[in-house]
């Protein structure tokens, strides 16, 4: 088999026919729901995913429910409300940053953001981005820390361990809000909880364990995240969210996917997984990527890293071995 940079391309017509069939049948016959709730953000995988829905179910069988907080881009909400009238689907805003609040969400965050930065408060904003390019050298796996002051200076610090865990354990708190936000709208409805993971973030380990995590059913965590923009161009979603860059939408301070996990463009770290899989020569993946051979074995480490050390996150709960 020939490598090459569109290897990856599918028949997205014929993938919409087989995940709008495989929902359907998991939401009546296996779940026995009514219909599909979908936490939409504006981004990618949860606009196709709420398309998906609504041809496999009908419009007014799926629920898009936005859940903004106080660090969301003012771009996601209003993103999310226009695919909701585009698909001509129900639309619901939920505002939790009372819940996070109640949790004690920003307040566990900021004051780990403030042993590195005391002087950080009212009006700054934050980001947490990878310490190196996986492509630009082989180093050990740290994490920076941005604050943007009020007045536009911006400082970076490497983050010590226990601060980066602080600060994570306490962001974890949004996607778990949003999590148990979906299940109220699923139960109350009779509906099923449809999960919005790619198989780059699925098998990465790029979300919350019963956070964005839980879900009823998953139906593209099998698909690359390529090749769930080529489902978004054949879905017609809107031009304003296909061309918008993939966003963490954690941090008050923006930060794309790449920056804060994955490492690398999803163009290269897809390709490569792929070589990676069916065992295609290093040599050869470099050559079509215009890569170096060295490039292409940290961006295979960095894949098999990442599934090894989140393996957890896709465990089921362990019971007594008795």
């Amino acid at each position: 088999m020939r490598f090459h940079k569109d290897i990856l391309k599918i028949d997205a017509e014929r993938a919409t026919r087989e995940l709008t069939t495989l929902i359907s049948r998991q939401i009546h016959r296996d779940l026995r729901r009514e219909g599909a709730v979908v936490g939409i953000s504006g981004g990618i995988d949860s606009s196709v995913v709420a398309a998906l829905c609504s041809r496999a179910l009908g419009p007014d069988k799926v629920l898009g429910v936005a859940m903004p907080e106080r660090d969301s881009s003012p771009d996601s909400n209003s993103l999310a409300e226009q695919l909701a009238k585009h698909l001509g689907i129900e639309y619901a805003v939920e505002d939790i940053s009372g819940a996070l609040e109640g949790f004690g969400c920003y307040h566990r965050r900021d004051k780990a953001i403030r042993r590195l930065f005391p002087e950080y408060g009212p009006g700054y904003r934050n980001k947490i981005t990878l310490g190196a390019s996986i492509l630009e050298k082989d180093a050990l796996n740290y994490f920076k820390l941005t604050v943007e002051s009020p007045d536009g200076e911006s400082r970076v610090r490497r983050m010590p361990k226990k601060e980066y865990l602080q600060i994570v354990a306490s962001s974890n708190f949004k996607q778990r809000t949003r999590m148990s936000m979906v299940y109220y709208h699923a139960e109350r409805l009779n509906y099923a909880a449809v999960g919005t993971g790619n198989k780059d973030e699925h098998l990465l380990g790029f979300f919350v364990k019963y956070g964005d995590g839980g879900a009823d059913l998953k139906p593209i965590s099998h698909l690359f995240k390529v090749q769930v923009f080529q489902l978004a161009d054949f879905l017609g979603i809107p031009e304003s969210i296909r061309r918008r860059i993939p966003t963490t939408d954690t941090y008050s301070a923006e930060v794309t996917q790449t920056e804060f996990f994955f490492g690398v463009d999803f163009e290269i770290l897809d390709l490569v997984w792929y070589a990676m899989e069916h065992d295609i020569p290093v040599s050869e993946v470099a050559e079509e990527l215009n890569l170096s051979e060295e490039q292409v074995q940290r961006v295979m480490k960095d894949i098999q890293q990442k599934m090894r050390t989140t393996d957890y996150l896709r465990m089921m709960p362990l019971e007594p071995d008795m």
